[in-house]
């Protein structure tokens, strides 16, 4: 296994017997798009009865899910759409760019170390599988920030973890707090209209995808969790509490990108929870985002069949707190 891994991530040098999904090499008609779009928010298992967490078939669809729902949409034919002056500012500035495209980095790089230790074939192909798309999202990234001029630090070595279980659960839970606030930010943004139709519509798989990754990441852990023995399970559990310590540590300050030079950069590592100014010209106060992004994570994984386990953390922590939340006109902006 590589102490790191180049920019031109290939999945293949980590990941034996893994290959890579054919793209189309030019953009899909508005059909195919369609398509697409309806296949990867839809899909229903053939399977009868339920899917037991652990059992073959809990695996096997699961995996089926993340395989028949995949699209085929390629990055270099995306259209990023020419923005107004305004527009264009208020994106050159989020202060998030250098950390997501880093960020997606790891990410690829976790995946793909964990699925090459798993013996399972159809779990290791779906963990790879989801190593690509995470590549194909800072594929997505680095090109629009070339396309609207947003500098980066330059980006430093991405190297294979250690512990590659512990990599990949702090990636998996992270992607579950980060996408449920994503999604409410995403459509705040959509109502706003403060960018433009086109643009939304670019990112829309993106967002999408994260879904399914995440989805796919709560089904691994409870076919995981049910296949521990005791003592492996407790293990497994106070390891998951060490994660949890871990991001609840980091999303009290800020992240620390470290460029290529060895030069640190702050940037705000809880950006899905405190972007909501940036995406709305109108304030929006903290129940009313909660709920939106509540109604927003419901949406986006109501097409999976019903069988499959979606990640409940966030959703359940955030209906817990809206209890204690007043819904007068003073409670806190967001």
């Amino acid at each position: 296994m590589p102490d790191q891994v180049p920019d031109a991530f290939n999945a293949e040098q980590i990941i034996p017997g893994f290959i890579a999904p054919v793209l189309p090499q030019h953009r899909p008609d508005r059909a195919a798009l369609d398509a697409a779009e309806r296949n990867t928010r839809h899909w229903t298992s053939s399977e009868p009865g339920p899917l037991t967490p652990g059992s073959d078939a809990h695996r096997r669809e699961t995996c089926r899910m993340f395989r028949e729902t995949f699209n085929p949409y390629r990055p270099s034919v995306l259209e990023w759409p020419k923005l107004e002056p305004a527009t264009l500012k208020r994106i050159v500035s989020l202060p998030i760019w250098d950390i997501a495209v880093q960020t997606e980095g790891k990410a690829r790089l976790r995946m793909a170390a964990y699925a090459a230790t798993l013996d399972d074939a159809q779990m290791r192909d779906a963990l790879a599988l989801n190593a690509w798309e995470e590549n194909r999202h800072k594929e997505v990234l680095s090109r629009m920030v070339a396309a609207y001029g947003i500098a980066l630090a330059s980006e430093p070595p991405y190297r294979v973890p250690k512990d590659a279980e512990w990599a990949y659960l702090v990636t998996g839970y992270s992607e579950c707090i980060d996408s449920f606030f994503a999604f409410g930010l995403f459509e705040l943004a959509r109502r706003s209209g403060l960018f433009p139709p086109e643009l939304i519509e670019t990112f829309e798989p993106v967002i999408q995808e994260e879904c399914r990754h995440i989805l796919l990441f709560a089904n691994w852990v409870a076919w995981h969790r049910a296949r521990l023995s005791l003592w492996k399970r407790i293990r497994f559990e106070l390891k998951v509490l060490a994660v949890w310590g871990f991001l609840l540590r980091e999303r009290l300050g800020f992240a620390r990108a470290i460029d290529a030079e060895g030069n640190e950069h702050r940037q705000d590592n809880n950006f899905t929870v405190n972007g909501a100014k940036s995406m709305s010209d109108t304030e929006i106060r903290v129940p009313e985002l909660m709920r939106l992004c509540l109604s927003e994570n419901d949406r986006r994984f109501s097409g999976y069949d019903r069988r499959l386990l979606r990640p409940e953390t966030m959703p359940r922590l955030v209906r817990f707190a809206l209890r204690f939340m007043r819904k007068s006109r003073d409670a806190p902006a967001a």
